[in-house]
């Protein structure tokens, strides 16, 4: 697979995890710690083959998808067998692929304990080795439920290893995961960002947060982007404003359909689109490689999640930029993100003239998309509702339609024809 040398956090886990020690791995993002892992489980499992050998559990389905594949090409070899158990696909074909016992569980906790419930057959009894990458995110409050319930089903005579960029000091949060004797590896002890990486950030008041974010689109436009928004909503409104605006974007967030999410990221990876806007759904794990820019939309509350988000950028050695927006609300914010990452972030410089002429065109894409964002609610929430509920709505709705296209918005003529 081309690597040559082993990184940082390898040469230090391999030895230890080649004696079989159980370990907590802490390594900025981007350094191979997939690969940390998978090579002693690899390695074990040649000397003794058998199935339902280890589990990898992992915070988001893309992530599980990632790491399933880096099993498969570092263990092609041998003829590793994996099986991703994610949420949002058929579960029949999952149940197929588990009963023909796979040497290698990659899962979202979820649909693991689901499957743990209710298919025959299946147990994790004879367990070796339990992975939790992005462990701290694991261990928090959402999973942390149904890693106690996957926990007590599992062995306890087992390899544990603990895997991310930021780890919790709480032990009793480890202690969850019941390691014997671990071995702390870290290779950077406070939570860092890569040297490679330059942050800058962009002072604004917050109505103007689209035209800057536009204005960076535009400056930046040879390069691929990752947008990082907080919440689904403005994801999907930003993906729309920019396609509006003639970007090639494309959004990515827990509300799409699994296959479109993977959709989007394939098309993101290839070169396709340039420009992703995600939610924190793609912020941990996902390699990405040629991402060049993350733009912060929102700042992260977390300073761990800003190190994950711009994490995505400047992996493996290369050199990324990060620029985060921030409006008078939010320097509280950056002052603590800049003295988690011990470093300052510079002001990226603005041609106040360039985003003045931008305004407008921006102005109308937002009212657009916003527009959009109602119709597609319309369609997804209440569309049967309406039907149903006696002629009164149903007409005031369509006099409320024809209104807004004779003021120019042609698409909803259509779906009011439909309509009637």
């Amino acid at each position: 697979m081309n690597f040559k040398t082993p990184t940082e956090i390898q040469a230090e886990v391999l030895p230890h995890a080649l004696q079989g020690r159980d370990i907590i791995g802490v390594a900025s993002t981007g350094s191979g710690k997939t690969a940390a892992f998978a090579l002693p489980i690899l390695q074990k499992l040649w000397e003794e083959p058998k199935g339902l050998f280890a589990c990898v559990l992992a915070p988001t389905r893309e992530l599980a998808v990632q790491i399933a594949q880096q099993f498969e090409s570092l263990g092609s070899a041998m003829g590793v067998r994996c099986a991703t158990i994610i949420g949002g696909v058929d579960m029949m074909a999952q149940k197929v692929a588990l009963a023909k016992k796979p040497h290698i569980v990659v899962a979202t906790p979820g649909r693991l304990n689901d499957h743990l419930e209710e298919t025959k057959g299946f147990s994790l009894r004879s367990l070796k080795f339990l992975v939790l990458d992005e462990a701290d995110r694991l261990l928090d409050m959402d999973f942390g439920p149904i890693i106690d319930k996957i926990l007590k089903v599992i062995p306890k005579e087992r390899t544990t290893y603990l895997f991310s960029a930021t780890m919790t000091t709480k032990v009793a949060k480890l202690q969850r995961a019941s390691l014997s004797n671990p071995v702390r590896i870290e290779v950077n002890s406070k939570y860092s960002t890569v040297s490679t990486l330059l942050q800058y950030y962009l002072l604004i008041p917050l109505p103007q947060k689209d035209v800057h974010l536009i204005y960076l689109a535009n400056t930046l436009a040879q390069n691929s982007i990752i947008i990082f928004t907080r919440t689904v909503h403005d994801a999907q409104r930003l993906s729309i404003m920019l396609r509006t605006l003639g970007f090639p974007a494309i959004p990515l967030h827990g509300q799409l359909s699994q296959s479109a999410r993977l959709g989007a990221l394939t098309k993101f990876k290839s070169g396709g689109r340039k420009v992703l806007v995600a939610t924190d759904v793609a912020s941990r794990g996902l390699d990405i490689p040629s991402v060049d820019v993350v733009i912060n939309y929102d700042i992260p509350t977390h300073s761990k999640d800003y190190i994950h988000r711009v994490g995505r950028t400047a992996r493996a050695g290369r050199s990324g930029k990060s620029i985060t927006l921030v409006t008078q609300y939010d320097v509280e914010l950056v002052l603590r993100i800049e003295e988690v990452i011990g470093k300052k972030m510079e002001l990226w410089p603005v041609d106040k003239e360039e985003v003045a002429l931008l305004r407008e065109r921006v102005d109308e894409a937002g009212r657009y998309a916003t527009n959009e964002l109602k119709e597609q609610g319309i369609k997804g929430g209440h569309g049967k509702k309406r039907k149903r509920g006696g002629e009164e709505g149903g007409k005031g709705d369509m006099d409320r339609d024809d209104d807004v296209v004779e003021a120019g918005m042609p698409k909803l003529k259509k779906k009011g024809k439909g309509r009637r």
